[in-house]
């Protein structure tokens, strides 16, 4: 079975873009986890350079539209995580499948990189897309519920692959913010259930 997840990446206060930009890149590439760097692929950018390209086609947006945003509010990058169940799926398979989850989520419309690591007892693909769009004229709009979106695109090419699905999938969890609270018993909602 695969499971997904989409986690926005931000620029935070005092650094560059592009450092950013390389630190998430070379994390996803990280050699150690990659087998020597064979299960990175990407789409419009090269891997070792897609930081780079990534933060040439932002300063080409913000020329072109004159748009600008505060760098700790302004995504820089999407972060899909693709998990698969061990002992299902070989890792080139499992780079092949991110790629096709990232290239029809995105629509060919965004540079990305897929990273396959294999340093857990999973398989997992981090999926890194850039929020800017190629023509550089628009950036990925994060809608609501836009997890459903990749869980349906997953689950369909994981069961044309071969692979399970899960069927019944639970709700989200708890933000880790009320957990805490709950746990420390400040939570307003658990009092108020409690009520």
């Amino acid at each position: 079975m695969a499971i997904s997840k989409l986690k926005p990446r931000h620029a935070s206060e005092g650094r560059s873009i592009a450092a950013a930009l390389k630190d998430r890149l070379d994390y996803d590439k990280n050699p150690e986890k990659t087998d020597g760097g064979l299960l990175v692929t990407g789409y419009q950018c090269s891997p070792d350079t897609a930081w780079q390209e990534f933060a040439v086609s932002k300063q080409i947006y913000t020329a072109t539209t004159g748009r600008k945003r505060a760098p700790d509010q302004d995504v820089i990058s999407y972060l899909i995580i693709q998990s698969f169940e061990p002992g299902t799926i070989t890792p080139e398979d499992a780079n092949k499948l991110g790629y096709k989850l990232a290239m029809e989520f995105t629509g060919g419309e965004h540079q990305f990189i897929v990273a396959t690591h294999v340093n857990k007892k999973h398989i997992h693909n981090h999926i890194e897309f850039n929020s800017t769009t190629l023509d550089c004229t628009h950036k990925f709009n994060n809608y609501r519920n836009t997890y459903q979106t990749i869980r349906k695109i997953n689950d369909r090419l994981c069961r044309e692959h071969g692979l399970s699905v899960i069927e019944q999938p639970k709700e989200k969890g708890k933000h880790y913010a009320e957990w805490a609270n709950a746990r420390r018993g400040t939570s307003w909602k658990d009092k108020l259930r409690r009520t």
